[in-house]
């Protein structure tokens, strides 16, 4: 997981078509409005107005995850995060909403219920915390 990115946006929480048209943003490096539209209804079940499409747009991009430019008379809607810092950067919100919990034996009491591979890399952060902690401390 890389590190968390440099740029954050105003609001990390997204809806569903929220996040589909982001993912077609992510997957064509830049869209039009049209663009991600036709791929919607490249699926025969779907049904979407073209204005949802604009409406989302303009709310993704009040959100701080896109940027627009014109493009003759398009407008072409470029992706401000990359899905891997998006993935990071969610990661570390789900993280802080457990951390909040606050005490340390409701969290601790997860330990029971995870496989192997699970406490294996929790171990593995826990190293990696330490070596940052000392990492700090010798600055």
């Amino acid at each position: 997981m890389s590190p968390l990115p440099d740029r954050t946006p105003k609001k990390l929480s997204l809806g569903r078509l929220e996040a589909e048209i982001l993912g077609i943003i992510w997957d064509l490096g830049s869209a039009t409005a049209k663009d991600i539209h036709d791929r919607i209804l490249s699926d025969p079940d779907r049904e979407l107005a073209y204005a949802s499409v604009s409406t989302v747009l303009n709310r993704l991009a009040n959100k701080g995850w896109l940027s627009m430019s014109k493009k003759g008379r398009a407008i072409l809607w470029h992706p401000l995060v990359s899905r891997q810092e998006a993935r990071s950067l969610q990661a570390y919100e789900h993280l802080n909403n457990f951390l909040q919990v606050g005490n340390a034996d409701i969290v601790a009491a997860f330990a029971d219920q995870l496989d192997r591979a699970s406490l294996d890399k929790i171990d593995a952060i826990a190293q990696r915390l330490q070596q940052a902690r000392q990492d700090r401390e010798a600055e």
